[in-house]
């Protein structure tokens, strides 16, 4: 993707909302004249009580014919466990040629909430990279190759084909918030996808010096790699509000080290209902004021991420989606001219 312009997407929160109103939610986010939807594939969400996992691939197929202009993709999708690379492969190619120039794949190394209820042992964090490492090069080459056999070093096939793919590959971005997948992005993917919310240290030091890095080690341009910002807002004109509504995505403030080998949503809901409100905004821009949030997210764009895509955390998303779309996307489009 070598677009430089400013784009601004909508996230669907498939953990927080049930298929039907979450398809209703993207649709209007195209009607409002946001750029893209994208939503996460989790089999078990970070809440038990009312909590959601839509299946992201049928849902996918759903957005596509419910729309006609927006971008629709993962944020990200495991291709490592619960998947064949092959079967991400088939499924991404459809819905390619059923979307043109509209899909775009998102993958990560997981996370264990997603994966451990299944039976599968999980593995080391260098295992999981070498694994997805080794997932995105055979999805890559079953989309411009027949007859595919590669015998590695945990996946397999047999003179496999993908027979109905477009012309021109999907997408496929790569998320992550450590140097390695980030590093990666940069060396042979379509885009890069990473949080906001964290230590500013992070970006400026660590993460985008090392997509840089993974550029200039293949010779790549910068627009080579769409840089795409989930970026966790809480706007409403009731400050307090805004505030309220972030006690729903409370799990996000949990550090590392609470919520290691919690695969289970009730305790994970547990943990994060216990922490504070003050402690729960940590990870979101929480405003009032139009002008306010704008300055904010001008921040991350200034960092050189260029693909802005708001994860508001309120249960009322319409009225998140009208105000947002209305008060400060026109501002934030205005200043990139």
């Amino acid at each position: 993707m070598s677009e430089s312009r400013l784009r601004l997407g909508y996230k669907a929160s498939s953990e927080q909302f049930a298929p039907g109103p979450l398809l209703d939610f993207s649709v209007l986010a195209e009607e409002l004249g946001f750029d893209s939807v994208f939503l996460s594939d989790h089999f078990q969400p970070w809440r038990h009580d009312d909590g959601h996992a839509p299946a992201a691939l049928p849902w996918l197929g759903a957005l596509g014919a419910r729309t006609s202009r927006i971008a629709i993709g993962t944020s990200v999708l495991t291709p490592t466990f619960r998947y064949h690379p092959a079967v991400v492969a088939q499924a991404f190619a459809t819905l390619g040629l059923m979307f043109p120039g509209r899909i775009i794949l998102g993958v990560g190394t997981g996370e264990s909430l997603n994966e451990v209820p299944l039976g599968i042992d999980w593995p080391p964090s260098p295992e999981r990279f070498a694994r997805l490492k080794e997932a995105i090069l055979l999805i890559k080459q079953l989309w411009v190759e027949d007859r595919v056999t590669h015998h590695g070093t945990y996946y397999s096939t047999e003179n496999a084909t993908v027979y109905d793919r477009p012309d021109t590959p999907v997408p496929l971005y790569i998320g992550g918030s450590g140097p390695a997948a980030t590093r990666l992005a940069g060396r042979i993917a379509d885009g890069y996808i990473t949080t906001s919310g964290k230590a500013p240290e992070l970006y400026t030091d660590v993460l985008l010096p090392a997509l840089a890095e993974g550029l200039d080690k293949e010779g790549r341009e910068r627009a080579a790699v769409d840089t795409l910002l989930e970026v966790k807002v809480s706007y409403d004109r009731d400050r307090d509000r805004a505030m309220q509504d972030t006690r729903n995505w409370a799990a996000l403030a949990l550090t590392p080290d609470e919520k290691t080998g919690v695969e289970d949503p009730i305790e994970m809901q547990r943990l994060a209902d216990a922490l504070p409100v003050e402690r729960a905004a940590t990870r979101w821009i929480v405003s009032d004021d139009p002008a306010e949030m704008i300055s904010r997210i001008r921040e991350y764009q200034a960092l050189g991420f260029n693909h802005l895509v708001f994860h508001a955390p309120g249960a009322d998303q319409e009225r998140f989606l009208r105000s947002f779309s209305a008060e400060v996307l026109p501002g934030l489009r205005q200043q990139t001219r």
